[in-house]
């Protein structure tokens, strides 16, 4: 019996490697775009047909969409040192990969984007995801492509997001000052599902938000007290930092990585992003009951998440 076909890019990254998981569970041959052969333990006995290229390489792209029964794209830029290189991956490397599904009349794309899209303005990332979004619309209409907006996505293997689980790690964190942002979170595990499910779908159109069951969020200090208690029993107490601070640090941050030549994820647009008020979901915006409902509540995967850093600290 012939797999059907999932054509993969990012899924070397933090949720494509749950991607390749979640479809190759459900029994898809996994087709994966990427630099070098991946040896990451999640990746290890998963039915991989190995492509070998990036983004820029339209010959590659050209292989991993032929005969492919969907193509799901999870690469991207977190941190850049400017905005050319954001948007050079984020918004080129997807409008060069919906061409070829266009021409290659592939069922669907499913584009992983993040909920900072909504917001534009805030940072070169935020702008570089939405500037992909709308290179993906001008080559695919809506029957032909899926966007997913994942909001804050965490789990065990997140690198990036050790930063914040070290910031609810001692007996004192800062907190954003009063009024506290919303911030929607999801698990990458059903990030991953999320994608499977459109993917899957034929009644899926458009962009969808994602999050886990409180699409309203958690407030700054509720998620302190959550990363807290996972990793040490007990929530460490909130310092209030004010949004000044905070710009500072950003500004700071940026700065140091710019002298070294490094890029950070840390810099002033991300402070931007922090402390933006409101990245709670829009129920509207939701992906319908019926095609999928998350399944990990915040508790139960930052305990696994603050596990599995602990574990390997």
């Amino acid at each position: 019996m012939t797999l059907p076909v999932a054509a993969l890019t990012g899924g070397t990254g933090f949720l494509g490697r749950y991607i390749a998981q979640a479809f190759a569970s459900a029994g898809w041959q996994i087709r994966l775009l990427t630099r070098r052969a991946p040896l990451h333990p999640m990746l290890e006995n998963l039915p991989l047909d190995l492509v070998l290229g990036g983004l820029d390489d339209p010959r590659a792209l050209g292989q991993l969409v032929s005969g492919a029964d969907v193509v799901i794209h999870a690469a991207g830029l977190v941190k850049a040192r400017s905005r050319a290189e954001f948007l050079v991956v984020n918004r080129d490397g997807a409008a060069r990969l919906a061409a070829i599904v266009a021409r290659a009349q592939t069922p669907r794309l499913v584009l992983m984007s993040s909920l900072a899209a909504r917001a534009p303005g805030l940072s070169l990332y935020a702008e570089s995801k939405r500037a992909g979004e709308d290179a993906v619309r001008a080559l695919l209409d809506e029957t032909r492509c899926v966007i997913l907006r994942p909001s804050a996505i965490y789990g065990p293997w997140d690198r990036e997001g050790l930063a914040m689980l070290r910031l609810a790690s001692g007996r004192f964190a800062p907190a954003i000052a009063a009024p506290e942002p919303r911030i929607a979170m999801i698990h990458a595990r059903d990030a991953a599902a999320a994608a499977l499910a459109v993917a899957t779908s034929d009644v899926a159109r458009g962009c969808y938000e994602l999050s886990d069951a409180r699409l309203d969020g958690y407030g700054w200090r509720e998620l302190l007290a959550v990363i807290g208690t996972a990793l040490r029993g007990r929530a460490p107490i909130a310092v209030p930092a004010p949004d000044a601070v905070v710009r500072a640090a950003g500004a700071i941050s940026e700065g140091m990585a710019s002298l070294s030549g490094q890029s950070a994820i840390f810099g002033r647009g991300k402070a931007r992003e922090i402390l933006h008020r409101d990245w709670s979901v829009d129920p509207a915006k939701a992906i319908p009951a019926v095609l999928w409902q998350p399944q990990i509540d915040l508790p139960a995967g930052m305990a696994e998440t603050a596990a599995w850093w602990l574990s390997a600290a």
